[in-house]
């Protein structure tokens, strides 16, 4: 299976306790869910075959032979043999190259979980854009890298340090991966692994970035011993990353962020319904389950709600990063549970501990850990009220009856508003879909061609809000958009849109002329969103279908739309 099976190594009776011993095991990976191989046709510089391993959380014992639980750490070598050409990375501290062999040798000398090992190859190519940092990227993308980043990822390091103390990893690389890549991005140590996408849009790299960056800290020195318990890597990762956000680009910009992701925490409440034990802190995590499947909005936010309430019992945030230093250096290089975090903090601040805050009416530390639902207490968020207040306007205007506003809120020029402003608003404007007619006619009149010229993250949310209101005058341009898009985080949304609705036949069309610029996994996610409702997809010829083949194929099996279907923008989270 996908999750492996155990091995069992039996040990000599006269090895005596504390004895060193060797075990060698000598093995050949299959085809397996941690590693994923690219044809040229896959990459953006169409030139070379590409692989890359995601190991989180329990796929890289498909990769290597490995305790493959966040509780066991160790120190990893590796030797990687590579044709001329292809440039291969890990997350190591060390690393050399025999160019006349063609081999890679790597080491990281720190304890890792073995969900951090990982490495890439491919045409790759670097440039330094700090004094411990490099961008790595296909020949085509570098130049792209290198003005987004230059320099800020030294600034982002420099502000994590002076809050939470040295970074131990010694180099902070990016290397930028095909649009396959599955998620977003992934904190593997020395080399944060990010999709390429991301690099159209400017605040969400930013915060994404910074993200892993906090990762550094909060889950790679010290990680959740158990996976039921991700939230401490993620709780307090988005924490830090508030914090560093907080410090190099002011509070409001880190509130609208933080309202923008809490509108998500809630809207994934509704769809899964707030009894849901997916929502809890503490997940009982049951046999034959990837722990992948409980990453959900909660590890993040409810998770960050929980840590930002206990930095607000201190009184000031700064009392809160003295003692997640010191958090950070009893216990970096190991694994913890909820308890040992606990633990820690009440006994750093004396007072509190006999306060009984832990024991505080209806925000009981228990009760943040084991309850369902949302969070029981959420931050401030006033400070960022300049940049959300214009978004709850332009949303009032026009979702108020009757429609006489659209003169005032046609006047807002979207393109001079922060990524972060549209997207929430258009957010918004997606849960109340349906929207009345003349409501979106006007939209469209109105944005439709400043939208156009904006980055990938809003595109897509303003073509969800097409499908999902039938809008078919816009419709050509969610056949554009899924033309040139590769990657999950932009495509499966709107598919699922696509055959929530009347538009499947519009969906299958669209499929079979783009299915062969997809990774095969990706395409197997496609046809069975397209599936559903359906018989089987047969075996199609893509080389023989007509725009009219999709329509013979759904004729008389389309299914009834299902209201409330959860969508991957809905739940869809970076590592």
């Amino acid at each position: 299976t996908d999750y492996g099976s155990s091995l069992t190594v039996s040990l000599p009776a006269a090895l005596q306790p504390h004895q060193p011993f060797q075990i060698i095991v000598r093995y050949t990976t299959a085809d397996g869910p941690a590693i994923w191989w690219l044809d040229p046709e896959l990459t953006y510089g169409n030139a070379k075959p590409f692989v890359f391993t995601q190991g989180h959380s329990v796929c890289n014992r498909s990769f290597f032979p490995c305790f493959d639980t966040p509780a066991v750490k160790c120190t990893y070598s590796a030797t990687v043999k590579a044709p001329a050409g292809i440039q291969v990375l890990m997350s190591a501290t060390q690393s050399s190259y025999l160019e006349e062999e063609g081999v890679y040798q790597f080491y990281m000398e720190y304890p890792v979980p073995a969900y951090l090992v990982a490495l890439v190859a491919g045409d790759l190519i670097h440039a330094d854009v700090g004094p411990r940092s490099r961008v790595w990227a296909e020949p085509c993308l570098l130049p792209t890298a290198i003005s987004k980043l230059s320099g800020i990822v030294e600034r982002w390091l420099t502000a994590a340090e002076s809050l939470y103390g040295p970074y131990i990893w010694g180099r902070y690389d990016i290397v930028f991966l095909p649009p396959s890549f599955p998620i977003v991005a992934m904190e593997n140590p020395c080399l944060t692994f990010i999709i390429s996408s991301i690099l159209e849009s400017d605040e969400f790299l930013i915060i994404d970035v910074i993200h892993e960056v906090a990762h550094s800290w909060f889950g790679n020195a010290v990680t959740n011993a158990t996976w039921e318990e991700m939230w401490l890597s993620e709780g307090l990762a988005t924490y830090a990353q508030r914090r560093i956000t907080t410090e190099t680009y002011g509070a409001a910009f880190t509130c609208l962020e933080t309202a923008f992701r809490l509108d998500a925490l809630h809207r994934q409440m509704k769809l899964l319904g707030e009894d849901n034990p997916v929502s809890k802190l503490q997940v009982k995590l049951e046999p034959g389950v990837n722990p992948s499947n409980l990453m959900n909005l909660f590890t993040y936010e409810k998770g960050y709600c929980f840590v930002y309430y206990l930095s607000q019992l201190c009184g000031d945030p700064r009392h809160f990063d003295s003692f997640l230093r010191a958090y950070i250096e009893k216990y970096k290089f190991t694994s913890v549970v909820a308890q040992d975090l606990l633990d820690s903090f009440l006994n750093f601040f004396p007072e509190l501990k006999e306060q009984c805050v832990e024991s505080k009416a209806g925000l009981e530390f228990e009760r943040w850990l084991n309850a369902t639902g949302p969070p029981l207490a959420e931050p401030d968020l006033s400070q960022g009220s300049s940049l959300t207040r214009p978004v709850e306007t332009l949303f009032k205007l026009w979702t108020t009856e009757p429609l006489d506003s659209v003169a005032a809120a046609s006047s807002v020029d979207l393109t001079k508003w922060r990524t972060f402003q549209t997207v929430l608003f258009l957010d918004r404007l997606l849960d109340g879909s349906p929207l009345p007619h003349e409501v979106i006619k006007k939209l469209s009149e109105c944005y439709s061609s400043q939208l156009d010229s904006m980055n990938a993250e809003i595109r897509i949310r303003w073509l969800q809000i097409v499908v999902r209101n039938d809008y078919y005058p816009d419709l050509y341009k969610v056949r554009r958009f899924l033309e040139n898009q590769m990657s999950r985080m932009y495509t499966i949304p709107l598919y699922e849109d696509l055959c929530t609705g009347t538009l499947k036949s519009f969906a299958l069309e669209i499929f079979y002329q783009t299915q062969n610029q997809l990774h095969p996994n990706l395409r197997k996610t496609i046809q069975q969103i397209l599936s559903q409702g359906l018989n089987p997809l047969p075996a199609i010829d893509t080389t023989a279908v007509t725009t009219d083949t999709p329509a013979m194929v759904l004729e008389d099996k389309v299914s009834e739309a299902t209201n409330g279907a959860i969508s991957l923008r809905d739940v869809n989270v970076s590592a």
